[in-house]
């Protein structure tokens, strides 16, 4: 038996170094296509193509044969910004922006992508689902989370110049990282270096 992946996208630091990083979320894992203000330099979502390739990339189970057009892309990155500004704002203990919450409601209120029993029992989705309806699958994610037991446990990576977004599933709830084979081993590094520095 083939064992599944472990949840979670693969990123690259500004390094090139490959690591794993598991949001705990699908909306979350949107977030890492861009975002709005100082994240559009890391926007990725241009075309059809890169919304599939994202989507192949992400939790969903099994990958979508999706039917995107341009129009489906740019609403798909104007609901990722509401939502990356309705998340900080929530990990900053703000009220979010009433026009973000408006944006990110009024996607998750279209039809989502609908799970269907193919003819050998295995997981599919239902016809070719549409960039709207991923795009509301996602929103829908968001407002489970943002309403649901994890609300309070969305956080941002504890390093100074890490700005990722996870909600903390552990059990004890005190994750500090985006990845501890990234952030938490720089972290590690830096304070073993402090250490020797003070010694020395």
């Amino acid at each position: 038996m083939v064992s599944a992946a472990p949840p979670g996208l693969t990123l690259r630091s500004h390094t090139g170094v490959a690591y794993r990083f598991d949001p705990g979320a699908l909306c979350l894992e949107l977030l890492t296509t861009g975002g709005p203000g100082p994240y559009r330099r890391y926007e990725v979502l241009h075309e059809p193509a890169d919304l599939a390739a994202w989507a192949e990339r992400s939790r969903l189970t099994p990958t979508p044969a999706l039917d995107v057009s341009a129009a489906e892309v740019a609403d798909a990155r104007a609901v990722r910004d509401a939502l990356f500004r309705v998340v900080l704002a929530r990990t900053r203990g703000e009220h979010p922006p009433s026009g973000d919450l408006k944006t990110l409601n009024a996607a998750a209120a279209r039809p989502a992508m609908a799970p269907a029993v193919a003819p050998d029992g295995t997981r599919q989705w239902a016809g070719t689902p549409t960039g709207t309806q991923l795009t509301a699958t996602v929103a829908r994610d968001a407002v489970e989370l943002l309403t649901g037991p994890f609300a309070h446990r969305v956080r941002t990576c504890a390093a100074e110049d890490c700005h990722l977004v996870y909600v903390d599933t552990s059990r004890p709830g005190r994750r500090r990282w985006c990845s501890m084979e990234h952030c938490g081993n720089r972290h590690k590094v830096r304070a073993l270096r402090a250490r020797h520095s003070e010694e020395g």
